[in-house]
């Protein structure tokens, strides 16, 4: 696996054995954020169920301001620090090894606004993407103009809208699906 643009670009990650975590796929990546484009630069960027931490590295190898890991699985927390640490970032992240849904709420007392949101839970883990969804639904934690993106299996059946989030786009790639969130209206 590797960071497909930006100044990182053409660097290795490190991914976990086995198969507790599911890297997004470069080809995925580099699809997401063709369709992110210049959004993604001076952006607050949520990268939840991190595993390896490719698409926040992704984030922030393309000009994100501040990329926030949420991995609740300590080996993978660590593995997200020891991929930043080889490519040279020491500023410009956090990683939060806790619960996601604890983790967003963490960021929401402190105040702090997300621009773009990554949702990649593994994908027989439903009751996560409705969990995650409804309370970024609540809107609490995002910008006007935010944009969440759920990394799914192309079977699943997620909703068309929950509390002031509406889906706007889906697509699928390979064995993998995308699913594009705003804030209605």
């Amino acid at each position: 696996m590797r960071v497909i643009g930006g100044k990182l670009r053409r660097r290795r990650l490190k991914t976990l054995p086995g198969t507790r975590t599911r890297p997004t796929s470069d080809p995925l990546r580099e699809t997401l954020f063709n369709i992110l484009g210049a959004r993604i630069l001076d952006s607050v960027f949520a990268d939840c169920y991190a595993g390896s931490g490719a698409v926040g590295i992704e984030a922030w190898s393309r000009g994100a301001a501040k990329v926030y890991f949420l991995e609740s699985y300590r080996a993978a927390a660590a593995l997200i620090r020891g991929n930043l640490t080889s490519l040279g970032v020491h500023a410009g992240f956090e990683i939060l090894p806790t619960d996601v849904l604890r983790g967003l709420q963490q960021l929401a007392r402190r105040g702090l606004v997300l621009n773009l949101v990554f949702l990649d839970p593994p994908y027989t883990a439903v009751r996560e993407y409705k969990r995650t969804l409804s309370y970024l639904g609540k809107g609490k934690l995002l910008a006007g103009e935010a944009h969440i993106i759920v990394e799914h299996a192309p079977g699943t059946l997620l909703p068309e809208r929950v509390g002031c989030l509406v889906r706007t786009r889906s697509l699928r790639q390979g064995n993998s699906a995308l699913s594009f969130y705003r804030i209605a209206g």
